[in-house]
């Protein structure tokens, strides 16, 4: 089977959860409440036609003439709240901004490694062997990408949900991912270009993508020091909440509470663990 047939064949949704635009937007306020991230929760959405994107309400789209790399795009929606819309035209020529999303090829000099080679990699086979082990949508279905806050409801759905979030916001989110139904979840680092870690590899798989962002997502995009992000369908950010509202019935909430390095450890887990409570003399 070939890349393109792999890719496009995407799993089904889970019928176990409401991914209704309306019933994100409640998720959405829940996440702010349980793990307090910073910015807003996005989605993203791929469109065949861009007559498609061009029908959605509050749609902006980025200067006529002036490029931006994805990064900024997100950062734009997730900071500011605009719904944002591109085409091949906004994101750097032949590049891989448009080419992760699967709106163009990346040209020749990225792809034989030449673009990046002597910047990030001492030689051209290192560099050669970064673009051919990305993550990339195929190109050719699609030709419009949106980002909306999930609050705004404007992407009914969206095909991914991503959000920042500190290192303890990441773990627990996953906690909640696995609260009702366990699995392992892996993390890719691409490097540089680590969007094709994020969104990227959401897009073209439709599973859960955990990424540390790369230098330019922090330069362009503005992403700070202790920032990861996280990027799903709607149906596992819906199960991540869940889990979350399990978990702090259960006590296990954030922030997480510092207990100390010098004290016993028995005592604060016997608030989880009963049977570990220390024994009265």
């Amino acid at each position: 089977m070939t890349e393109a047939a792999v890719a496009t064949t995407m799993p089904a949704a889970s019928a176990d959860y409401d991914t209704s635009a309306a019933n994100l937007q409640k998720l959405a306020d829940k996440l702010d409440r349980l793990l307090r991230i910073r910015t807003l929760a996005i989605g993203m959405k791929l469109y065949e036609d861009a007559a498609d994107m061009d029908r959605i309400p509050g749609l902006r789209r980025p200067t006529e003439g002036l490029r931006f790399t994805t990064c900024q795009m997100v950062t734009q929606s997730r900071m500011a709240g605009f719904t944002l819309g591109i085409t091949v035209d906004n994101p750097m020529p032949n590049g891989n901004c448009g080419g992760i999303i699967g709106l163009n090829v990346p040209g020749e000099r990225y792809l034989s490694g030449e673009h990046m080679h002597g910047v990030w990699f001492e030689n051209l086979e290192a560099s050669r062997q970064h673009q051919a082990q990305m993550a990339r949508v195929p190109a050719g279905r699609y030709s419009a990408l949106v980002v909306a806050p999930i609050r705004a409801a404007r992407l009914d759905p969206p095909d991914i949900v991503l959000f920042y979030a500190t290192p303890a916001q990441t773990i627990l989110f996953v906690n909640g991912l696995q609260w009702k139904r366990y699995r392992r979840y892996d993390m890719t680092i691409t490097g540089e270009s680590a969007c094709s870690d994020s969104w990227g590899r959401a897009l073209k798989t439709r599973e859960t993508s955990i990424s540390i962002p790369c230098y330019a997502e922090r330069r362009y995009g503005g992403v700070a020091d202790d920032e990861m992000l996280l990027a799903m369908p709607p149906d596992e950010f819906a199960r991540g909440i869940e889990g979350l509202e399990g978990l702090a019935k259960a006590g296990l909430r954030y922030p997480i509470p510092p207990y100390g390095a010098h004290a016993d450890p028995s005592l604060g887990m016997a608030k989880s663990y009963p049977s570990r409570a220390p024994k009265a003399q």
